[in-house]
């Protein structure tokens, strides 16, 4: 590709293709010097072509790829292939994510003689990712909530399919519970789990094993028929201490902390 030192003097149909583009387009040689660079890339690093042009591209970036093995420029130069990445720029005191892609230029004999590439902004799609990530955490918190039933005692409802990000999820919020409440008893309530195999009794196994790592007794309770039967049947041994209902969880709860309620009736 032969391209004018003066992208800015007589324009051939191809530069006034590339110009017409939104987003940064740039041709370096061997040496990782600018030979070209479009409008859009002009405009964003806000100079004259006169200071771009045989310039290193690393002084005008100003990535965190630049002049590292990550640099996908190098690569397609050196392996003679198209190749992507994401990186950020610091330009004119902004930090800029990219998502760029580049491969290598060759001449007319086929030998490579250096590197194009362009780049998008990706500024608003990494904003979005992380408003997603966020809405997905909190979604994440509201069905799997450590509720303080009583002083000492920390009940984890489960309600839904359990696959292996959402236990991961309710081992951190069940092991930070009872780090933040010093509680002596967990109960694990299953009522609202429809089904089990045997990768969620395993995830169940781990969250009591972990939970009595930390000093705390579990209980598990609100197993339906059906999943008892499931459990049985894959021969897998819970190892811990189970009840029909939450309710009388929680008594077996009040009998390890050696606890005695008493129901009083008020008189007037």
């Amino acid at each position: 590709m032969d391209v004018k030192p003066n992208p800015g003097s007589e324009f051939d149909l191809s530069t006034q293709v590339l110009d017409q583009l939104p987003t940064p387009v740039m041709a370096v040689n061997l040496d990782m010097k600018v030979t070209f660079l479009n409008a859009a890339g002009r405009t964003l690093l806000g100079k004259p072509w006169e200071e771009i042009y045989g310039k290193p591209c690393s002084s005008l970036f100003h990535s965190t790829h630049c002049n590292t093995a990550e640099c996908s420029m190098r690569k397609s130069i050196s392996m003679r292939k198209a190749c992507a990445a994401r990186t950020t720029s610091s330009i004119n005191g902004r930090e800029i994510p990219f998502e760029y892609f580049t491969a290598p230029l060759t001449n007319r004999q086929g030998d490579v003689v250096g590197g194009l590439e362009y780049a998008i902004d990706i500024s608003e799609r990494i904003r979005n990712e992380e408003a997603l990530r966020e809405q997905a955490r909190t979604i994440r918190e509201i069905s799997t909530p450590a509720l303080s039933l009583w002083d000492g005692v920390v009940v984890l409802p489960v309600v839904g399919v359990v696959d292996s990000m959402r236990a991961q999820q309710m081992m951190e919020v069940t092991l930070n519970k009872i780090s933040d409440t010093a509680c002596k008893v967990m109960i694990l309530d299953i009522q609202g789990v429809p089904a089990v195999d045997t990768s969620v009794a395993n995830h169940m196994i781990k969250i009591v094993k972990a939970t009595r790592l930390m000093g705390c007794q579990a209980i598990i309770s609100g197993m339906s028929p059906a999943v008892a039967q499931t459990i049985v049947s894959l021969g897998i041994d819970m190892g811990v201490e189970t009840k029909a209902t939450l309710r009388d969880a929680l008594t077996l709860a009040f009998d390890m902390m050696n606890c005695e309620v008493r129901f009083t009736k008020t008189q007037r």
